[in-house]
């Protein structure tokens, strides 16, 4: 299960088949249905596009963006954020950067 995590985390968008190819090169004997088990166990899956993805959920409010008129002349006139989940041994550390 530690190579799965390690490989999920390298290639998180590997799929059963993919990371069951891929343990075989390393020697393992496995077949894709028990790399499917051990993954749903550990709660991982594949990253990948899903059908229906851009389009809202029922009950959703869509908020208008703001800055559609705003002509940006200077620095630090516009910032945005961003949050980067990173793995650690024992959980997650989250790094926030803000963009201009």
């Amino acid at each position: 299960m530690r190579l799965l995590d390690e490989q999920y985390m390298r290639a998180p968008f590997y799929g059963s088949r993919k990371m069951a190819e891929w343990l075989r090169t390393k020697g393992f004997e496995v077949n894709r249905k028990r790399v499917s088990r051990l993954m749903a166990v550990m709660g991982i899956e594949a990253v990948y596009p899903k059908p229906k993805l851009s389009q809202p959920g029922e009950g959703h409010k869509i908020y208008p963006y703001l800055l559609s008129e705003v002509e940006v002349k200077r620095a630090n006139q516009v910032w945005s954020t961003d949050i980067t989940y990173i793995r650690m041994r024992q959980g997650f550390v989250y790094l926030g950067s803000a963009r201009k």
